[in-house]
């Protein structure tokens, strides 16, 4: 302990002093930091345009979420697509098809 001017014995530490005295004293250390994250506000149809809202992660309506990773065998070796449908546009595309999809 130091002597203080007005004659009292007392330790001195500042504020900054003890947050270095318990940061080396503590077994789990911690800094704080910030991360940037990227959240969906929208999603917009690939075909027609429309714009779904998402509220909290969760889009206002269903959407058909399309990725592909194309083959060896494919012209587009490796290649990503990806693409977001809104339920209109879906209808509309297998619709189109040949073969009727199989429900389960």
């Amino acid at each position: 302990s130091k002597k203080r001017k007005d004659g009292l014995s007392a330790v001195m530490l500042t504020e900054a002093g003890l947050k270095r005295h318990e940061k080396e004293n503590c077994m789990r250390q911690y800094t704080t930091s910030l991360k940037e994250t990227k959240e969906v506000e929208k999603i917009i149809c690939n075909k027609c345009g429309k714009e779904i809202p998402v509220l909290r992660g969760v889009p206002r309506e269903d959407v058909l979420e399309v990725e592909k990773r194309w083959g060896y065998f494919s012209g587009k070796d490796n290649r990503v697509d990806r693409f977001d449908l809104c339920e209109e546009c879906y209808d509309a595309l297998i619709e189109s098809f040949c073969v009727t999809i199989q429900q389960v």
